[in-house]
């Protein structure tokens, strides 16, 4: 017999790296270092933009690069997943900085790092599945515009404005440019954009991004332009680790940003793991342990200075494309990430500020698929509406407010669209093999109802103002067979509409009730009001003839001829 504490160490067991993952390490270690290899050359101007992009500089993004992206290699639940600062986390640290300094973001992203341990502890990656496409595509097209907007100071060539509102920043930089204009960046920063679009629509295979940024560096040196502002000085190695950052006082007042950078990362990460799922074949991340790993990542990258990390989309797909096969690949990354910055940091200090712009831009351009954008559009309004309600969100507000709003949109779509699938339709009565006046006898006083679908309280408003509006009869039958789920709401609803109906001296009868409805009926008093005013009845031929005894019974029909049991076909009629 396990104990509860069997069950906690079995829990953190699966957190945890086993067997299996060093033997697939085994399988093709070259291929895996190669991978990695590439990796880095193409994640290097992303980690160096990133950390520049979120205010803390492009230490920072290095920094995170490697620590987050070596934990979370480890500990993570993709054997393919590439991990590091990524333009959507850098899109909320902005805010952040502007708020509540460097050190803020630090606390938040330690903050952030322990939530999500405890959302893999408590199985919360599962959840993350049922995140609509609409809303994908919409924050994904938002992020591009705000990482593309991000970018225009330095590619203009200005010091970057006051202000944590991407649309505000960037008008204040035109402003500026206009003033004091400055080519030679703008020059740099679309360059380096057009040679990373051109080559990824006819090289794909060659790291363009590091190939632009090495050209440009070499002109600006050459040429001495100055007007091609570099980095700047980058340590040597990185930090040693320290929480000097950490302020407890300051811990209450973080807490939002926190919820919104652990959401973000989880969202990012379990969204970037699923795509590696589907460029392969037979391969499954687990969520729980990806939340596990992004969060000992995000533990311990603020300890050397590092910002907030996902999962990255863009790394984790050369990953896979260049033959990737197991954790190896991205660990390897984050070693040759660690070189450089050990061992290059003199020269990467050298690469202009706008040539990293160009990168970005280029990368937020590459983000938006036109195709299937086109092809959510083209689906139904409802996902037209809940895109475009979460990309101007994102611009507008900020891409946790967004998600909620687009998760808030569909929600109401869809419960609309449920609610209408709820039928209340007039039926015939099945008369047997009774004459033609005394159908017409029958007819007169009873009326039949079927309820198809759900009724619960998106359509329980809708379905009492039906039923409350029958015609001057004296039995109504309600076939209920068909009802696929009833809430407590569409069950007070329907105790609601007997009650009126008794009022008026009409009597209700019921028939067909499923087990699952029947708890329910039961616990607001519907079942009993039911049994009470007409009677309950397993088929609609046995209701029909409560329904005729009861008239006959008020005087309101002369006896008629006793009706045989019901046939095969009036059994359909349940």
């Amino acid at each position: 017999m396990t104990t509860p504490s069997d069950r906690v160490w079995a829990r953190i067991a699966s957190l945890l790296p086993g067997r299996a993952d060093l033997a697939a390490v085994r399988c093709a270690p070259r291929r895996d270092l190669l991978a990695g290899l590439t990796v880095a050359v193409v994640a290097l101007p992303l980690a160096l933009g990133f950390g520049v992009s979120s205010g803390l500089g492009a230490e920072a993004g290095l920094a995170t690069a490697v620590v987050a992206g070596a934990l979370a290699a480890v500990f993570g639940g993709s054997d393919l997943q590439v991990s590091g600062p990524t333009g959507a986390m850098t899109v909320v640290l902005v805010p952040i900085v502007g708020r509540y300094g460097p050190t803020g973001v630090l606390t938040v992203g330690l903050m952030a790092g322990v939530m999500l341990v405890g959302l893999a502890a408590l199985r919360a990656g599962k959840y993350m599945r049922y995140l609509p496409a609409p809303v994908v595509e919409g924050f994904t097209l938002g992020i591009a515009c705000v990482i593309g907007l991000q970018q225009i100071p330095n590619a203009l060539g200005v010091p970057k404005p006051d202000g944590d509102r991407v649309l505000v920043v960037t008008w204040r930089a035109v402003e500026e440019f206009t003033k004091h204009p400055n080519w030679t960046a703008v020059g740099f920063a679309v360059a380096v954009a057009a040679v990373m679009l051109l080559c990824a629509r006819w090289r794909p295979t060659v790291p363009s991004s590091i190939v632009a940024v090495i050209a440009a560096t070499i002109v600006a040196r050459s040429a001495h332009l100055d007007a091609a502002k570099p980095i700047g000085d980058l340590p040597a190695g990185l930090p040693a680790p320290s929480l000097s950052f950490l302020d407890p006082g300051a811990l209450d007042t973080l807490l939002a940003p926190a919820v919104a950078v652990a959401a973000l990362a989880a969202l990012e990460s379990l969204l970037s793991a699923s795509v590696a799922d589907g460029m392969t074949v037979g391969r499954r991340h687990d969520p729980d342990r990806e939340l596990f790993g992004q969060g000992l990542a995000n533990i311990a990258a603020p300890l050397f200075g590092g910002v907030p990390a996902t999962g990255a989309i863009a790394r984790t797909a050369v990953n896979v494309r260049t033959g990737a096969g197991s954790r190896l690949a991205a660990l390897t990354h984050a070693a040759v990430l660690a070189v450089i910055v050990f061992a290059a940091a003199p020269l990467v200090s050298k690469i202009p500020l706008a040539a990293l712009a160009g990168v970005l831009l280029a990368t937020a351009i590459r983000m938006v698929e036109v195709g299937s954008l086109r092809a959510m559009m083209k689906a139904t309004r409802s996902d037209t509406l809940i895109l475009g309600l979460t990309a101007m969100a994102t611009l507008a507000l900020d891409l946790v407010y967004a998600v909620i709003i687009g998760l808030l949109v569909a929600g109401a779509l869809a419960l609309r669209a449920v609610a209408k699938q709820a039928r209340f339709d007039q039926v015939p009565l099945d008369h047997g093999d009774h004459s033609a006046e005394e159908q017409a006898l029958l007819a007169e006083h009873i009326v039949a109802y079927r309820i198809d679908g759900p009724v619960f309280f998106a359509a329980a408003h809708r379905f009492l103002l039906e039923l409350t509006g029958v015609a001057d009869v004296r039995v109504v039958v309600l076939r209920m067979s068909r009802v696929s789920m009833m809430d407590a709401t569409g069950a007070l609803m329907l105790k609601d509409a007997v009650e009126k109906l008794r009022r008026r001296g009409i009597v209700v009868i019921a028939s067909g009730i499923r087990p699952g409805q029947r708890q329910v009926l039961e616990s607001v008093g519907a079942l009993e009001l039911l049994r009470h005013e007409g009677g309950e009845y397993a088929t609609t031929p046995e209701a029909i003839c409560a329904a005729r005894d009861h008239l006959e019974a008020t005087g309101l029909l002369s006896a008629l001829p006793a009706r045989k049991p019901p046939t095969s076909s009036e059994e359909a009629l349940r």
